[in-house]
């Protein structure tokens, strides 16, 4: 384990390693006819253009704030100025992150397209590729970022006296990482939701065409947005959750002293776990293959099963051959630290399981939205909000039950260690997760490009699968931001020397109700951003439909055959052909472009600067209650909106399976997931960075607003006067006096009564510690 340890960076070279060659491997395959290649390349150049456009104005950003947090950490005790070198290192590779999964992304689209003119196993094949080196690239850059800067870090300040320094200086790469994050989450989810709706409230509804039709000028813009939106912005999104998760277990891992590892075992742990993850899901890669006739979904379940079982193996030998069987500060040494992973695995897996029922094709609770589908959008909207918010039960009791496990088996380290265990193959579900765009993508192109229906059929194969693993992926990152959030949360405390939260205290009560109130402000500026942006699209749609003969009597055309061109004249056909390359799809590329990048900055700003506002005019407790409030409140938020807005889309999808196009009841679900697409995709995931994003600019900023000794010592007479109980703080630290009675401050959390305070006190170590 040691060589592992010692090797570390190595782990995040093999995943790119990986990555190089599976690109290389996926630009190899075909790309089609002439009219495949061209519509490929308007895609590809809409999102390149998007992202050219979103990483200038977050190049600005990320310059004002590394030269805030340089000054901020050199004038500060406990930090140093090179935290923004570790910023700028994190921001970097979260852009990079969602670079590499946009450019394979939209390579493997049209290639995908083509091979499933051959079959279906072929199909997936390459689309899984292009998944798998979004995947590896995110988890190969994470271990490789934060292995390289620890190692740096301790080499530039060695000493064991120096760790909570290093550590506070490395937490910089988890803020650059969740900034960008954050921003590619918010502009992708209103680039890709403005498009979307346009397409298919003009389009589906108003027109009467059918999705990803090529006279639809939104439709451009509809696939360059899965791109933006679902791979990009997801890339960035998991990137920023698997490294928060790595430092936060770090930070608390550091109070841990093992006899190995120069006493960090439990602060290397995590970074070994994700390692070794890279291996896990480079395995798991090789066992998704399918035959034509087969099954994608049980081919993905395989691979992505198949490594989470074999990471289970793996972690219980490097947990125990990292942590001591006995070890201070947990309670139950090596086995309480892996059956906390367990409990993290177990609750993210039936996190998912649960959010795969609320929304799946054919279950209960979609099915009666399909049912009050045929009494208009108003019902199918109640019914949706229904389901959305029934779905918050089960999944926060597990993610109760998961935190109350893992605390019980190792504390607060447990905790952390879960969301770490639950991430640890986040290689491979991101590679399932993104190879649900490309297919959609693939199945776009195929319209598009007016390929024979078996193409088309076999695209929709994969994208139904992609929808339901996309549903198990989003449960578990909701569960895992929840847990690194708490993390995070619980790194802060111990930084800011923080004891405990009383909600009895003004200050502090008032943070949880600000924090309350975060997500829904942020959901408000982001869903009403869509709504803006998707106004434009409209009036831009209706304009080419009305203004542009070619479009407007092709239109006519379409209509008079409800969209069955096969039964077409010579001369009808002729008209249509002839609309061919009239759409003006830059310009509906352009309105998308310029929205999303205008309106991400204020919800981005809005995530940074509470916090920081907060903590420096309220104090360390109040900031606890901003981020005890923005967590409670963002979890049930991300839950309610992600399975709202999914049940909705299924629900329309159930409809058009049933060969009920252009019913009333299929327009009313239409309106229902254009209500639930913002649900789903924009404000729903923007939460879990913003959960996560709160709480790492809470760590950074710890050190400058700690709690000083008079103030943790004034706490803790309060609590003695209040309870006749002392908290028990960390280490021995402080020693408080009451009535006379020595009373030693050793753990946060641990309550004993004054006479075994003074047992304590009359031990030789607490007369030291008075002296």
């Amino acid at each position: 384990m040691e060589l592992i340890v010692s090797y570390l960076p190595l782990f995040g070279v093999i995943a790119l390693a990986f990555v190089f060659i599976k690109n290389a491997w996926v630009s190899k395959q075909e790309v089609g006819d002439e009219k495949m290649a061209k519509i490929a390349k308007h895609i590809a150049d809409g999102a390149m253009s998007f992202l050219k456009a979103e990483y200038k104005i977050l190049a600005i950003f990320v310059v004002a704030v590394a030269i805030l947090l340089y000054f901020k950490g050199t004038y500060e005790a406990g930090s140093n100025g090179m935290v923004a070198f570790s910023f700028v290192v994190g921001a970097i590779c979260s852009a990079l992150a969602g670079f590499i999964g946009m450019k394979v992304a939209t390579k493997a689209n049209v290639r995908t397209t083509q091979a499933a003119r051959t079959s279906l196993g072929k199909a997936l094949e390459v689309a899984f590729a292009g998944g798998a080196v979004m995947g590896l690239g995110v988890v190969g850059l994470g271990v490789l970022g934060l292995s390289s800067l620890f190692m740096i870090y301790q080499v530039m300040w060695p000493g064991e006296e120096n760790i909570p320094m290093v550590l506070n200086v490395l937490s910089g790469f988890s803020l650059g990482a969740s900034s960008i994050a954050l921003f590619a989450r918010v502009g992708g989810g209103i680039y890709t939701k403005a498009a979307d709706v346009g397409a298919d409230l003009v389009g589906k509804v108003e027109a009467g065409i059918p999705e990803d039709h090529p006279l639809n000028p939104a439709t451009i813009a509809d696939n360059v947005g899965d791109n933006v939106g679902d791979v990009a912005g997801m890339g960035a999104d998991l990137f920023e959750s698997y490294v928060g998760s790595i430092i936060g277990t770090m930070v608390l891992g550091a109070l841990i002293v093992t006899d190995g590892y120069n006493g960090l075992g439990a602060v290397y742990l995590p970074l070994t776990l994700a390692a070794v993850g890279i291996i896990m899901s480079i395995i798991g890669t090789l066992f998704v293959k399918v035959k034509e006739g087969g099954s994608p979904h049980k081919a993905l379940n395989l691979g992505e099963f198949g490594s989470g079982f074999l990471m289970i193996v793996a972690s219980y030998f490097i947990i125990t051959a990292m942590i001591p069987e006995e070890v201070e500060g947990l309670p139950f040494g090596s086995m309480g630290v892996f059956f906390a992973t367990l409990a993290g695995l177990i609750s993210g897996f039936f996190v998912g399981k649960v959010t795969e029922y609320y929304t799946g094709t054919g279950s209960k609770p979609v099915l009666s939205i399909v049912k009050q589908s045929e009494t208009g959008s108003a019902t199918n909207i109640i019914a949706g909000l229904g389901v959305g918010m029934m779905s918050t039960a089960i999944p926060i009791l597990l993610i109760a039950a998961a935190i109350i496990i893992s605390h019980y088996f190792a504390g607060l380290y447990g905790i952390a260690i879960a969301a770490v265990g639950m991430l640890a193959n986040t290689g491979i579900q991101l590679a399932v997760d993104a190879y649900g765009p490309i297919s959609d993508n693939a199945g776009g192109i195929a319209e598009m490009s007016e390929l024979p229906k078996e193409v088309r059929e076999r695209t929709d194969k994969l994208d139904a699968v992609g929808n339901t693993t996309a549903a198990i992926g989003k449960g578990f990152a909701i569960a895992s931001a929840a847990l690194t959030a708490l993390a995070l949360f619980a790194a802060f405390m111990k930084t800011a020397n923080v004891v405990s939260i009383d909600v009895s205290q003004p200050k502090i009560m008032a943070g949880l109700l600000v924090g309350g109130m975060l997500p829904f402000v942020f959901s408000a500026l982001s869903m009403n951003a869509v709504g803006r942006a998707a106004m434009a699209m409209i009036e831009e749609v209706r304009r080419q439909f009305r203004d542009i003969p070619q479009l407007h009597a092709a239109l006519e055309v379409m209509r008079k055959y409800n969209s069955d061109m096969s039964k077409a004249t010579v001369e009808d056909r002729k008209i249509f052909d002839a609309a061919d390359g009239y759409a003006e799809y830059e310009k509906c590329v352009e309105i998308s472009t310029n929205a999303s990048i205008k309106e991400m900055v204020l919800p981005g700003l809005l995530a940074l600067a509470v916090p920081v506002l907060v903590g420096f005019v309220g104090g360390a407790n109040m900031l606890g209650g901003l981020l005890a409030g923005v967590t409670t409140s963002g979890v049930l938020m991300a839950i309610f909106q992600s399975n709202a807005g999914g049940a909705w889309d299924n629900a329309k999808k159930m409809i058009e399976e049933q060969g009920r196009k252009g019913t009333e009841a299929h327009k009313a679900a239409v309106v229902g997931d254009t209500v639930g697409d913002p649900f789903k995709d924009t404000s729903g995931p923007s939460l879990n960075i913003l959960l996560k994003l709160m709480s790492v600019v809470a760590l950074v900023i710890a050190p400058s607003i700690a709690l000083d000794v008079d103030e943790v010592t004034a706490h803790n007479m309060d609590a003695i006067n209040k309870t006749e109980l002392v908290v028990v703080a960390e280490s021995a630290e402080a020693l408080v006096l009451a009535d006379e009675k020595a009373v030693t401050v050793e753990a946060a959390g641990t309550f004993v009564d004054k006479e075994a305070a003074t047992e304590i006190s009359k031990k030789e170590k607490a007369a030291d510690l008075k002296e």
